[in-house]
């Protein structure tokens, strides 16, 4: 698999960065999160005037085997017709891009469809959908491999066109169900407590859901390494994500991670590097039923709690305000000795 050098920032500058913002006028972390934020965002940046530059958002497109089980309501080609409504602009995460001035591109990593050569989709197609994990392992491991490495790829087409913080969405129909099971094989956290109901507003298909992630568990024949259980239940839009993640990390971007599928994809990567979570902002704790375990598990503390569940990077986008508030205050609040008002905390 490809190797991504991934450096911890130095930690010099965080004694600085914390005494510029303990001398903003306001008490001492009456800001809260927002001077964590600025923090986390200098020290990445190694600066005590950090600065968001042209943000970019990669949604990875794929589809998995395992819908032929049914443990989604909704059927495979959901999953193509979206990305149709992305090219119009009239999906979630269209008007938040719009919003907040993001470049959004739409990744091809697995669809089980024909595009044409004229549509506007960045083709990094593996393969036309993932193997069914309930009978044999997702793809191979020079199929993980490319995943990896395409999207790579991407993240480093961003950083060319002076992209220095990248959001990440996800787009395949049964995706959570694939995110379930690296989070249960990665964390131990028992199964059933990774298993949501996705898009089954209803939540009626949880139960055989939990039976078919179950079975392919119990069918894995796998070694049970990283690498193994990310080839063998991923998709192929997850992994593009994990080598999108590394690759950011490496050229020092800020990644803002989505929801409960993101999430598990930052996971992965931090099994392969745990370096990658320093550069990682989380922008929001979703409403499927792990994702608060495993920010947990991380140790993350994530910006927004709006009950979200859609996917493509929404959270990620609508927490974005927040960071630049955060970097507004770092750069645009006075200091007590610019002023004269005396310190009050």
């Amino acid at each position: 698999m490809k190797q991504f050098k991934i450096e911890r920032p130095l930690d010099d500058i965080r004694q600085y960065l914390q005494e510029k913002i303990d001398n903003l006028t306001k008490p001492k972390g009456s800001l809260g999160l927002l001077e964590d934020i600025a923090m986390q965002t200098g020290w990445i940046q190694q600066t005590l005037n950090p600065k968001l530059k042209n943000p970019c958002h990669i949604v990875f497109a794929g589809d998995h085997g395992i819908a032929a089980e049914g443990v989604s309501p909704s059927p495979q080609e959901v999953t193509y017709q979206m990305i149709a409504n992305f090219w119009d602009g009239g999906a979630g995460i269209n008007f938040l891009a719009r919003q907040h001035g993001f470049n959004l591109k739409i990744v091809d990593a697995g669809v089980n469809f024909d595009f044409k050569p004229e549509d506007p989709i960045i083709d990094k197609k593996i393969r036309k959908s993932t193997r069914n994990y309930l009978h044999e392992a997702a793809m191979t491991r020079e199929e993980m491999d490319l995943a990896i490495e395409r999207g790579a790829e991407c993240a480093q087409s961003c950083f060319d066109e002076g992209c220095n913080i990248i959001g990440f969405g996800e787009m395949g129909i049964t995706n959570t169900s694939s995110s379930s099971l690296w989070m249960a094989c990665l964390t131990g956290i028992p199964l059933e407590k990774c298993i949501g109901a996705g898009c089954d507003h209803t939540g009626s298909i949880i139960n055989h859901k939990y039976n078919v992630l179950k079975t392919a568990i119990e069918n894995y024949k796998g070694d049970g390494s990283i690498l193994d259980i990310m080839r063998y239940f991923g998709g192929y839009e997850m992994v593009m994500a994990v080598g999108a993640m590394l690759k950011a990390a490496e050229l020092k971007m800020i990644v803002l991670v989505d929801g409960f599928i993101m999430t598990n994809c930052i996971l992965l990567a931090s099994k392969l590097n745990k370096e990658v979570l320093n550069y990682a902002i989380f922008g929001h704790q979703g409403d499927e039923a792990g994702h608060k375990l495993l920010l947990e598990y991380l140790g993350a503390k994530p910006i927004l709690h709006l009950g979200l569940r859609l996917g493509e990077g929404t959270g990620a986008l609508c927490a974005y305000p927040i960071i630049e508030s955060a970097l507004h205050m770092i750069n645009e609040m006075n200091s007590f000795k610019q002023i004269q008002v005396t310190k009050y905390f």
